[in-house]
């Protein structure tokens, strides 16, 4: 695609960044096969490719983009299914990341639109926050049949299992029973601690159980809520604060890995290098917060950590759906489903598993009509292979998904901690009963 940039937008980086990846560009199309809201709409503006040539003319002529751009702009989840596609290499991530943070800076939106993404900025990176508005959000939905449609919506994901609020902190340090083989760091997740810090305990017992002592990261949010709403100068300086304070510690306990298990956050622990790669102070320990990070099952995944043996009682048949944060932001596919059938499970093949559930983050608040449409989509693919359980690796997609079906949602480490010994996700308490010191 040609650009037309002057000298003086090419001085800025991020100007720089989007330059290269228009240019990539050539206008093939194949993204919009895999592109759920083009699917949806049949509208060429609804597609990546539409929605790039939309961020060519914003950018280039530095305008204030119409109520009509922002909406298709808006209306993009960032699954970036459209970048697995590209055969040319687009990065179409940091992108729509620029144009978000321009459109953020420069344009007015409505009164009401500007409450909730302002909400949605305050609450959600802050688990005690969080964890009140949830608590208000259950007493409001009493009132269900006296909401309009769009408010119906979003009580279904409140009053989802996984959004109950909990309040169960985790401590800063679990050690291993045994002679530590190393140390990580996990990354607790604002919204899971606030809901499901089962999901954390599975996999600290699955860490300790390996060998590993198991260090908390201090700290709130990863900076992935403010910077897709294109808050880009409040989000580089939490990814900075981050930074800063993790590298400390790391030097301090000589961590192997930074394990991250909700999906989206990994995506952007490891973008974190560019998003701050223009700062000079910061680069350098930024690439290496980057390089530590994996997810839980890309690191379960690797040689040395051998699986226990099958229990013929626990080998279910899962359907697993695969976040699009992993699979399309971080490229890991075949890892987890790996590690379900060697943990003793049998999973089952899902019909477009690379389309997104509509959780994206923070997408299902700030457009859950779209999100709806998806969410049921997506049960009712996971629900075809007439699972027992289902299983994925992103709480939002877990939220999500379990708004619209009745079989059992788990996070897919749960499942492998009950291989290994742990509680059945399914039953109460699942979160409960460590076996471990520290």
């Amino acid at each position: 695609m040609r650009t037309s940039f002057s000298a003086a937008q090419l001085r800025d980086d991020a100007y720089r960044d989007s330059d290269r990846n228009l240019r990539k560009c050539v206008h093939c199309g194949f993204c919009q096969a895999t592109c759920p809201t083009y699917r949806l709409s049949g509208d060429e503006l609804e597609s990546p490719r539409g929605r790039i040539y939309l961020i060519k003319e914003m950018l280039e002529k530095e305008e204030i983009p119409s109520p009509q751009v922002v909406r298709h702009i808006d209306q993009c989840l960032s699954c970036l299914s459209c970048m697995t596609t590209c055969p040319s290499g687009v990065n179409y991530m940091h992108l729509i990341d620029h144009a978000r943070a321009w459109i953020e800076s420069r344009y007015r939106r409505p009164l009401t639109d500007r409450l909730k993404r302002h909400a949605i900025a305050a609450l959600l990176p802050l688990p005690g926050r969080f964890r009140l508005a949830l608590r208000l959000g259950r007493a409001a939905s009493r009132l269900q049949s006296l909401l309009p449609e769009q408010l119906r919506r979003l009580t279904r994901l409140v009053l989802s299992p996984a959004m109950a609020p909990r309040r169960r902190p985790l401590r800063p340090l679990y050690r291993t029973r045994t002679d530590a083989k190393g140390s990580v760091a996990l990354l607790a997740g604002c919204v899971q601690q606030a809901t499901d810090n089962g999901i954390n305990e599975a996999t600290i017992r699955v860490l300790n159980r390996l060998g590993y002592d198991v260090h908390i990261l201090q700290g709130d949010c990863c900076g992935a809520i403010e910077h897709h709403l294109g808050r880009a100068a409040r989000a580089r300086a939490r990814t900075g604060e981050n930074v800063l304070r993790w590298e400390r510690a790391r030097k301090a306990h000589d961590w192997q890995a930074i394990i991250v298990n909700a999906s989206g956050c990994g995506t952007m622990l490891k973008d974190y290098a560019h998003v701050l790669a223009d700062m000079p102070d910061l680069a350098g320990e930024a690439q290496t917060v980057s390089r530590l990070c994996c997810d839980i099952t890309e690191f379960l995944d690797r040689p040395g950590h051998s699986p226990p043996r099958p229990d013929p009682d626990k080998a279910l048949r899962v359907a697993y759906q695969n976040p699009c944060s992993m699979q399309h932001g971080q490229g890991i596919t075949d890892a987890p489903l790996r590690l379900l059938a060697a943990y003793g499970y049998r999973t089952l093949p899902v019909r477009d598993g690379h389309l997104c559930c509509g959780s994206a983050g923070t997408y299902n608040l700030l457009q859950p009509e779209i999100a709806a449409r998806l969410g049921q989509d997506k049960a009712r693919a996971l629900e075809a292979t007439r699972p027992d359980i289902i299983a994925t690796g992103n709480l939002g997609c877990l939220t999500q998904i379990g708004a619209y079906t009745d079989i059992p949602i788990v996070h897919t480490v749960q499942l492998l901690d009950w291989a290994a010994g742990g509680p059945d996700p399914r039953g109460p308490g699942a979160g409960l009963g460590f076996t471990t010191s520290g």
